[in-house]
């Protein structure tokens, strides 16, 4: 590490703290007052303990076994595998669970972890054979941090009493209508599709973070505004020198049809739901501080924060534009074409 990367990196890890005791203690405070606690789910799959400033120890290796089925209040909706694969549940079984694939198959499943209710459903964006967007100085896939990012905000959520459930805890492929199957079977208050953006528009004047709603749904737009604005107010104080699209803020982008450009927010049309990309994985300055559980877990703060003004409060959110028309393809990745579906 060079002298001006580890000074970088001791100046997030203070801003975390400041920023950790300072506002996010607030927002647990109103969240135990006001927001249900969460009942009939499982803990969460265990994560690997930490041992560097690198995404790799967060987001590898396999996932922990699951614990056995716990006793629950409402029948299983989903179910995760021993390897971190979600699975919407079809029908209860003796002993088991007929579920639904990734790949949109039926199979069987006894050893599973069940999931009866979650307040939020977080989508880790890519996996698998589809990384996202790489950085080529860093060496950093996008597909690490979205998943690293998710991790954190189930534990920021939990910790307030929100249960919240991941469409994948491990590094595989996940097809656009198997997330979506996810939070259909979930039905949960609220669902954030984690992504971190590249091919900026050039240098920008703060954080160049944005937030994508579905365009006919005002609380979605609501969420996106608000995580829009936790997102720029944590960043802001870093010591980067940001990159950005001219049209960065809270905005809604409609393909030829009139229907949402994105198709997990297309997919996952009657929950109110947002695509989050939350800094550029391309920019060097940013990737650096990407690669560390610091940056990660700060931004998932901010975005708990987000969820839980959207839970308790009225806040309208802000940093709303008009985003510029883009007719193209949103890209190959989260199709179902030749879908493998990985081991359970």
């Amino acid at each position: 590490m060079d002298g001006m990367e580890g000074r970088g990196t001791a100046v997030l890890r203070v801003v975390v703290a400041v920023l950790v005791l300072a506002s996010f203690g607030t927002a647990v405070a109103v969240g135990r007052s006001q927001v249900k606690p969460a009942v009939g789910v499982a803990p969460p799959v265990a994560r690997a303990t930490t041992t560097s400033s690198t995404i790799a120890t967060t987001t590898t290796g396999a996932p922990a076994a699951p614990a056995p089925p716990p006793a629950l209040a409402e029948p299983a909706k989903a179910v995760v595998s021993p390897s971190g694969v979600v699975l919407p549940v079809i029908a209860a079984e003796a002993g088991a669970w007929r579920v639904r694939t990734p790949c949109g198959n039926e199979t069987t499943i006894s050893e599973a972890r069940p999931l009866s209710q979650a307040d939020v459903v977080i989508d880790p964006g890519h996996g698998g054979v589809e990384p996202g967007s790489v950085s080529d100085e860093h060496g950093l896939a996008e597909k690490e941090v979205n998943l690293g990012v998710s991790r954190e905000l189930q534990r920021a959520l939990e910790l307030q009493g929100i249960s919240a459930v991941l469409t994948r805890y491990s590094d595989h492929r996940v097809p656009l209508t198997a997330r979506s199957a996810v939070a259909k079977a979930m039905q949960p208050r609220a669902f954030v599709s984690i992504h971190h953006n590249a091919e900026p528009d050039g240098p920008y004047d703060g954080p160049g973070a944005e937030t994508y709603y579905q365009h006919r749904d005002p609380q979605s737009k609501r969420l996106a505004g608000l995580i829009l604005e936790e997102l720029r107010a944590t960043f802001a104080i870093l010591p980067v020198t940001w990159v950005g699209d001219s049209d960065a803020g809270a905005k809604a982008r409609v393909n030829s049809r009139g229907d949402d450009y994105y198709g997990i927010l297309r997919h996952t049309n009657g929950i109110p739901g947002v695509l989050s990309e939350a800094a550029f994985v391309s920019n060097p300055d940013e990737a650096k501080l990407m690669k560390t559980v610091e940056f990660q877990r700060l931004e998932a703060d901010a975005i708990a924060r987000a969820i839980m003004r959207f839970f308790t409060t009225k806040d309208p959110g802000s940093g709303f534009v008009d985003g510029y028309p883009r007719q193209s393809p949103a890209g190959s990745g989260g199709g179902s074409k030749s879908c493998t579906d990985p081991t359970l």
